[in-house]
C-alpha cells in the first residue's frame, strides 16, 4: 500500500485545511494510507519522510525551517513524490529558494484578484495526466508565476485577461500545470485551487490534481524497479 504525507497551514484565506482534506480523500479513494498534519514539524524526521511515496503541501506564505527544507529536498531527490496546488505549494515559503527550485515556480501576481474568468488550455499529448481532458473555464485567481524553464507544461492560460501593468507586454501563455524531476523524485504542480470550491465548480481541476498526485507517487516504485539511485545527487546537497 502506498503512503502519503499531507501537511497544511499558513494563510487561512486559501482554506488549506479543506484543500488538504480533499486531497487526502482522493488519495484514500485510490488505496493510499495517509497521514495529515498541520504545520511543518512533520518534516523534521528525514527517515520517516523516506517511508512515504508522496508528500502533498498545502501551506501558503509561511516559513520553512532550514532542517525541514533540507529533509524534504533530500526525500524527493531520493524518490518520494511531491505535489500541491495554487499558493499551497508555489507560494509557500517565499524566503526558501531551494523550495522554489524544487517545485518549479513561484507566484508573483494574480492580476484582477479573485473572480477572474479565464480558460485553462490543455496541452494534448503532453502527458497521460491530461489524456481525455478538454480545455475548461475557471472563475478564480489567475496565477502569474516565474517558472523553471525545465518544467514539462501540461496546461496553460493566456495573459492578459485583466488590464494591469503586465498588459503592456505581448500576450503570454502561462503554465497552469506542470511536472518536473528533482533527483529521481517526481514533482507535480497545478496553479488552480484558490478556494476548495474551485474543484467543485471546475471538476477537471480535481481530475488534474488526482492524476498528478498519483503520477508523482509512482516515482519511488519506478526508480526502484529501474535501478535509479538518488545518491548520485548527494554531492550537491552538501552545498546548502
Amino acid at each position: 500500500m502506498k503512503r502519503a504525507l499531507l501537511f497544511w497551514g499558513g494563510w487561512d484565506g486559501h482554506q488549506p485545511d479543506l484543500v488538504s482534506l480533499r486531497f487526502e480523500k482522493l488519495l484514500q479513494k485510490n488505496g493510499f494510507e495517509t497521514e495529515r498534519f498541520q504545520g511543518t514539524d512533520c518534516l523534521r524526521d528525514r527517515e520517516k519522510l523516506m517511508t512515504y511515496d508522496l508528500i502533498v503541501s498545502s501551506v501558503t506564505m509561511s516559513d520553512l525551517p532550514h532542517e525541514c527544507s533540507v529533509n524534504v529536498s533530500y526525500a524527493v531527490a531520493h524518490g518520494v513524490g511531491l505535489a500541491g496546488c495554487h499558493g499551497g505549494m508555489c507560494d509557500s515559503f517565499r524566503q526558501d529558494t531551494e523550495w522554489q527550485f524544487m517545485t518549479g515556480g513561484q507566484w508573483v501576481s494574480h492580476p484582477g484578484g479573485d473572480g477572474v474568468k479565464y480558460t485553462v488550455n490543455i496541452r494534448h499529448g503532453s502527458s497521460p495526466i491530461v489524456e481525455g481532458l478538454d480545455d475548461f473555464e475557471v472563475c478564480s485567481e489567475q496565477y502569474y508565476l516565474h517558472v523553471d524553464p525545465s518544467i514539462e507544461v501540461l496546461a496553460t492560460t493566456r495573459f492578459p485577461v485583466v488590464n494591469y501593468y503586465h498588459a503592456a507586454n505581448k500576450p503570454v501563455d502561462m503554465p497552469v500545470a506542470w511536472t518536473k524531476f528533482w533527483g529521481i523524485g517526481r514533482v507535480f504542480y497545478c496553479s488552480l485551487g484558490h478556494h476548495d470550491d474551485v474543484f467543485e465548480k471546475s471538476p477537471a481541476a480535481e481530475v488534474l490534481m488526482e492524476r498528478g498526485m498519483l503520477w508523482a507517487a509512482e516515482g519511488k516504485a519506478y526508480a526502484e524497479a529501474h535501478g535509479l539511485d538518488g545518491a548520485k545527487y548527494e554531492n550537491t546537497a552538501k552545498m546548502y
